[in-house]
Parts: structure tokens; sequence; C-alpha cells
């Protein structure tokens, strides 16, 4: 494997979120010994986004239990309701907030502004939803959200018929001029920068007249589980989607069935959690882990070993311990060669574990996060630098070599996933300010709590 470092000094990986109030933030606690911590997570934020859709375009109301209550969830509700679906918070039997009933409107219509905020699943979603409804349906985001990439589902929508103007940019903001209806048929698109760009086609293709038959035309399709995720949750509403080759999705018109749904708690939001325990030593239990699943999640039971952790399932119950610490007094944990292509929301958490390895660690498979909340490989690379680390920028992933780290400031740039990579980085360093662990409250409001309660 031919490791070639990367660079791109045009970026500025602070974008709009550069903090600029030098004493604001959010000091991450420090583990004053072994953690024993027993952790339960709320609902997944791509499976709850993914059946918002589903039940909205669904033939009758349905009820979401345990759905995940967060900024991309009611970013959602939001737009979905903007176009005539019906949502009713009901009291939850769970601990995470109220369930949800969805009704599907009778019939959707457009001229209303959809806030995407930061939610790549809004942003690509919602247009084909749109297209269905009747009239102009403009797109819009926060400032970073113009800069992640739609060309697929832009590109995608016009191939079949539908009348989206976005100014040939290619991004946010754009304008879906709805008709009530969608052709449908034989699609080819480009989704090398982002699985969002299918999901968002085959959620709604049941609904178009001719359902649609979609193929993938780039060299390279990421974060493959997400669009099994999709495919999962299609079958378990009525509507099947036929794979006859690898990069081809092919759904048929016909009915989305109204179905209750129990959301699984987030397995994503689990990993720094779990990866707590190994630098931190000791032990973390996270409570509701689902014997069967798409999420990308899951692949920590099988990642974290690779580290030097044991796993214990017990039921529902996913149990990490950390390695036995090493003769000089080292914490046990293993550097490691990956291909992170199909699991690239946990890279941030897994590079903050490789800082604390005894040996360096190469991921690879990852260039596609460079389009994420914010262009993640710069980002931890900068903030890396910030404390002293050293995380190289490789054309396709990052290579972490250990060294010894110090306080300072960490930026979120607005990223959840960076937020977590600082308080995994804050437990055994101590002194590190996160200046916004407030973007946290993108798909686990509760973090800050959840953090400190771990360590109690």
């Amino acid at each position: 494997m031919q490791i070639t470092p990367y660079s791109e000094p045009e970026f500025d990986p602070y974008g709009d979120a550069r903090q600029t109030e030098p004493d604001a933030g959010w000091l991450a606690p420090t583990a004053s010994g072994p953690l024993a911590a027993t952790v339960s997570l709320p609902g997944s934020k791509s499976l709850t986004n993914r059946e918002l859709v589903l039940a909205a375009l669904a033939d009758g109301p349905s009820t979401l239990h345990a759905p995940l209550w967060s900024r991309d969830s009611e970013l959602m509700i939001e737009a979905l309701g903007a176009l005539g679906v019906g949502f009713e918070r009901v009291p939850g039997r769970g601990g995470f907030g109220d369930d949800l009933v969805v009704t599907p409107a009778d019939e959707l219509f457009g001229s209303t502004t959809i806030d995407c905020g930061l939610a790549g699943t809004v942003m690509r979603f919602v247009p084909p939803v749109a297209a269905l409804a009747l009239g102009p349906t403009t797109f819009d985001g926060d400032e970073a959200a113009r800069r992640r990439p739609m060309s697929g589902v832009i590109e995608g929508l016009q191939k079949l018929g539908v009348d989206l103007d976005d100014d040939r940019r290619g991004a946010l903001p754009f304008t879906v001029h709805g008709t009530g209806r969608v052709e449908g048929g034989a699609l080819e698109i480009d989704a090398s920068a982002s699985s969002q760009f299918v999901s968002g086609l085959l959620l709604s293709a049941a609904r178009f007249e001719r359902g649609v038959d979609l193929r993938h035309s780039g060299e390279r399709l990421p974060s493959l589980p997400h669009i099994e995720m999709t495919i999962r949750t299609l079958a378990d509403r009525g509507v099947q989607v036929d794979t006859p080759e690898l990069g081809r999705w092919i759904v048929q018109p016909g009915p989305i069935a109204a179905r209750d749904v129990e959301l699984e708690p987030d397995l994503s939001n689990a990993a720094p959690f779990l990866i707590a325990a190994l630098v931190a030593g000791g032990s973390v239990t996270v409570t509701g882990w689902p014997a069967e699943t798409t999420q990308v999640g899951a692949q920590l039971a099988e990642l974290l070993p690779r580290f030097g952790a044991r796993v214990e399932l017990d039921g529902d119950r996913l149990t990490v311990h950390a390695p036995a610490p090493t003769a000089d007094g080292g914490r046990g944990i293993r550097g490691v060669d990956l291909d992170l292509s199909e699991a690239g929301e946990l890279v941030p958490n897994l590079v903050a574990l490789a800082a604390f390895a005894d040996g360096p660690s190469t991921f690879i498979g990852i260039g596609h996060i460079r389009h994420h909340e914010t262009d993640r490989l710069a980002a931890l690379a900068a903030e890396f630098a910030g404390l002293g680390g050293r995380v190289v920028e490789l054309e396709d992933g990052l290579r972490i070599e250990p060294v010894e780290l110090h306080g300072g400031a960490w930026r979120a740039y607005a990223d959840h996933r960076m937020a977590t990579t600082g308080a995994i980085v804050g437990l055994a360093v101590p002194g590190v300010v996160i200046d916004d662990i407030a973007s946290t409250g993108k798909t686990l409001p509760q973090f800050a709590e959840l953090w400190t309660g771990i360590l109690r």
C-alpha cells in the first residue's frame, strides 16, 4: 500500500465555525481512575430520519417508538411538516422523550422553504419528496451546508424530469418545482461523494410512477452499510429493492406500508463511550444493543478488539474492557491499519483512540469524509497538531503517530463527531477545552450529561 501525504492549502477547516471568543468553551473532564460505567442511548439518527421519510410517504399513519429527538431529526420533522405531513408527539415508553405519530398528507404541497441546517439526511432525502409535492420548495441550510456535495441528488432528479433550479451550483440553495408526480425509470448517478445520494432516491422511489432502476457510475461507493440500512427499512414496509449487481438498485412502484416502528439506540453515538474504556481504563457497557442491525456502529464490536479491547455481548448489553496495561505503564492500546470505507462516521473517535496507542496507525478508504459536516481529515490533523499531536493527512486517509499531548483549545467546527473526539482526548489529557460542545445536539443532545456521568 502506497501512502501519499495530502495537502489542500486553500481549504480553511475552520470555515464559519471558527471560535472567536478565546475564553469560551467546555472543559473536557479528565478521568481520575478506571471506569465502571453503564450507558443507555437514545434512538439512531440514521434510522429515525429514514423512518420519518417513509412514514411521511406511507399509506396510513405510523408510530415511531423511541425516536431520536435532536437537531437533525427535528429539522427532518419540520421539513416534512412544511410539505403537509402531520406529526403528534405522544408519551413515550422509554427514558428519552416522546414517541411520534406520523400522518401522511392526503396531498403534499410545496410553496415553502426548508431549512436543512447541517443535516445531510434532510438535504438529500427530502428533495425527492418535494418533487412529489405541488408547488416550489426551496432548500437552504447553514453556511457550512452550502459546501456539502449535492450533485447526485440534484442531477438525479433532473435526469428524472424534475424541474430543479440550482443555478448550476450542484449545491444548496436550490428550488424543486414539484408537480405532484415523478415519472421515474432508469437513472445513473455518481454517488462517490455520499451514499445518501442513493438512499435519498430509493426512499421515495416506490412513489414514482415507474419506480426507479438506479445505477452508480463512480469508481467507489462509500458507506455501503447505510444503503443496506435504507433497503432494510424499505423492506420492512413492504417495498422490495432488487440488487442484481453491485451498484444497481431496482424499486418497483407501489405502496409504502404504515408501520409501528421501534427505533434502535444509536450505535455510532456509542463509540465515544465504548472508546472511553480503553483510554481511561476499566469498562463501559451500552444497553439496548441489538442482536441484528444494519447500523455502522455495530462494527465497533469487531474494530475495538483490533486495538486490544475485550468485548462481551450479554443479551442486549455490550461491554468493552480495556486491555491490560503494559509493563512500562502504557495503556496496552495497539496501533492498527484499517480500511474504514464502510465506517466513515466512526473515524474521528477512532483517531482519538489511535492517538493513545503504543504504535502508529493508518486509516484508509475515508477520503469521502472531507465532505461531511466539515472536512474531517483536515480538522483532525489541525486539532491534534494544536495539542502537540501528529496526525498526517493522506490522499485517502490519515496516519496517526502517537506522541505526548498537552491541553489546549479544541475546535469542533460545528461537527458533533469532532466535539466528541475532543472529549475522548480530554479523558487522558487535562486542559482540553472544546469550543462548541453544543454541536453534539445534532445527534445526541444529552452528550455532555452522559459523558460526565460515566466518570462518576
